[in-house]
């Protein structure tokens, strides 16, 4: 069976970093660098991994940084060039007219309206959902492993991970139906449930693949937990209307929304990398020796 191609991805970059403030007062968060990469690079890169032409970028106010980043820098590259600095580089920062495409969440009202935000643009196509957050680091990405899951069953799909079954309280869980592979069906998804009643211990873990019926659930959906529109409780009722699977991903994550998560992810993409991570064991050793 032929299925519509994902071509689309939805970022919600419309937060305010107040986490770590003072650094985001002026830069947005998603543009912190990673080594340096922004974190918006690693979900972009991950995006276009997985066949996605063209990225939504869904941000508030004082966010135009993000654009920016994406745009071509004439002063830098003619001065780049000049120079005889290599320019490739930029590469991953560049996209075609037309491909990337900003809308405005003007008032914070939950990750479900933010997505709804891009209703225009999505149209009547299914499209990915990637959290810039939360940092996939995998072979293939974790997208590229949705997306082939998606050519096989369709519907809709999120990416989840085991998780210790002590920590499921903290996360969006699915309730889980048969297993095949790395594919099991979702027959609930419950939101932060306590330790005891918890259906399993996988995690909704910030990628999605969703059809455009999703829209017209959100177009009508009141307010659920915090006083925000859920996207959780959009997804839970497409339940049973049409496929719903859940993507074990093969690979790491971190969780770049808070801190800890932050420095643990430069820490570990640091040790990877050949022009560097030698030097940084030495330096980690080190201080660890104190």
């Amino acid at each position: 069976m032929s299925r519509k191609p994902i071509r689309k991805a939805v970022f919600p970059v419309a937060g305010l970093g107040t986490r770590f403030l003072p650094a985001t007062k002026a830069i947005p968060k998603e543009l912190l660098p990673i080594v340096d990469r922004p974190l918006i690079q690693y979900a972009v890169d991950e995006a276009r991994e997985a066949g996605i032409e063209q990225m939504i970028f869904v941000t508030g106010r004082g966010k135009t940084a993000l654009i920016e980043n994406f745009d071509i820098a004439f002063e830098l590259e003619a001065t780049m060039a000049e120079r005889g600095k290599d320019l490739s580089v930029l590469e991953p920062t560049r996209f075609t007219p037309g491909d990337l495409i900003s809308v405005r969440q003007q008032v914070p009202m939950g990750l479900g309206h933010a997505i709804w935000c891009a209703r225009a643009i999505v149209g009547d196509e299914p499209f990915a959902i990637l959290l810039p957050d939360e940092l996939m680091v995998g072979e293939p990405g974790c997208m590229a492993q949705m997306v082939e899951a998606y050519h096989e069953v369709g519907g809709n799909l999120i990416s989840v991970l085991e998780v210790p079954h002590e920590e499921v309280s903290s996360y969006g869980v699915i309730d889980p139906g048969a297993a095949n592979g790395a594919l099991t069906e979702v027959k609930g998804l419950v939101e932060k449930p306590p330790v005891d009643q918890a259906p399993s211990n996988k995690i909704v873990s910030g990628r999605y693949i969703l059809q455009p019926e999703v829209m017209r659930t959100l177009e009508t959906q009141g307010k659920g937990a915090g006083g925000e529109i859920q996207l959780t409780d959009a997804m839970a009722k497409m339940i049973g209307s049409q496929p719903f699977h859940a993507v074990t991903f093969e690979g790491r994550r971190f969780d770049c929304g808070s801190k800890t998560g932050f420095v643990e992810a430069t820490l570990a993409l640091a040790l990877e990398r050949d022009d560097m991570g030698k030097e940084v064991r030495r330096i980690a050793e080190r201080l660890l020796g104190r």
